[in-house]
């Protein structure tokens, strides 16, 4: 691993969606979705709403698409299917044992062709991986060659409707680095890896929900337990040639319940956007659509008050707007600059 030395002289927001719809809660929830089926089929309506809100304010984004969702009906999910597969210890989390519908139109919330569509024809969007089949790259089970084949498969798939995937974020945050020659081999450029705090780190799904890191997590959200969460350009780790960008901050779900603290969630957001701008840093806000599915007015509402406040250091201080591959390109390109002097 090495880090850059040579910083542009600009910050940057970075925005990351993780993209998963039934498939990232499947474990869950029941095949139709429970009592989250409602926010699940939210979040298809709040998409197409993202889109223009980011079209508004001429934000860049990183969609990472769990490979699944690029199927448009049952002949293309089966025809992608990897060959070898995880056989993880808790069976809960094999997706493969489950039976999609026929089609997009009758199973909404594990097939997404349209909405995939929608956002690669959007002006400064990016369409990233989430692996093929919301893959656990911590979980007892996981191997290089399983973890292989469903990456190949998600390349595949998005090849297949015209998009090269440059970006990928590890469902469950569940970073391993141990993957970085496979995924450079399949053309990744650039991983999502955690954000600071000791209750971000990658860990399996057990110990990531331990009751004090979810209470760790949930104080971060209005109070700076973690620090700013900006990154310095030149503090990027790049291992080989893969740009390991740190994530920030998750944009959590609106509740009316703890609404009366959004000033302060705002202002936690807020106040780093403004770091980042003035002192030539990366800030990384990361979200699932389906965070959006309910509530979904009151969600936008707050994030256009975030995207105004990035239009604002924008306008003073240069700040830019970029996906996770226009990143990882500035930093790799001024990494090899810094090397090469």
């Amino acid at each position: 691993m090495h880090i850059g030395k040579h910083s542009p002289d600009f910050g940057a927001l970075v925005i990351s969606l993780d993209f998963e719809l039934l498939w990232g809660v499947r474990d869950l929830y029941p095949a139709d979705g429970g009592s989250y089926r409602a926010n699940l089929l939210g979040a298809r309506s709040a998409i197409p709403r993202m889109l223009e809100l980011f079209e508004e304010y001429e934000i860049a984004a990183t969609w990472a698409a769990v490979g699944f969702l690029f199927a448009g009906n049952r002949a293309e999910y089966d025809m992608y299917q990897p060959v070898h597969r995880p056989n993880y210890g808790e069976s809960r989390l094999n997706p493969f044992v489950d039976q999609p519908g026929l089609s997009e139109e009758k199973d909404p919330l594990q097939y997404a062709a349209s909405l995939v569509e929608q956002i690669k024809v959007t002006p400064r969007q990016e369409v990233g991986t989430h692996t093929y089949s919301h893959y656990y790259c911590l979980e007892a089970g996981h191997d290089p060659l399983s973890f292989r084949d469903d990456l190949a498969s998600a390349v595949a798939i998005a090849a297949a409707r015209g998009i090269e995937v440059k970006s990928l974020v590890f469902p469950r945050n569940q970073f391993n680095p141990d993957y970085v020659s496979i995924m450079t081999d399949a053309g990744i450029t650039c991983c999502r890896s955690n954000a600071s705090g000791w209750f971000n780190r990658e860990n399996d799904t057990r110990r990531y929900r331990r009751p004090d890191a979810r209470v760790g997590r949930l104080m971060d959200v209005y109070l700076p337990v973690s620090g700013d969460q900006v990154t310095r350009w030149c503090d990027v780790p790049v291992v080989g040639s893969l740009c390991c960008l740190p994530a920030g901050q998750l944009l959590r779900p609106y509740s009316p319940r703890l609404a009366r603290l959004d000033p302060l969630r705002l202002h936690r957001i807020t106040t780093s956007v403004r770091k980042a701008a003035t002192e030539g840093g990366i800030y990384h806000l990361w979200w699932h659509p389906h965070n959006a599915g309910a509530f979904t007015t009151e969600y936008l509402a707050f994030l256009r008050r975030i995207l105004a406040e990035y239009r604002r250091c924008r306008d003073l201080y240069g700040m830019r707007s970029l996906s996770m591959a226009e990143t990882a390109a500035i930093v790799t390109g001024a990494t090899r600059e810094h090397h090469a002097a």
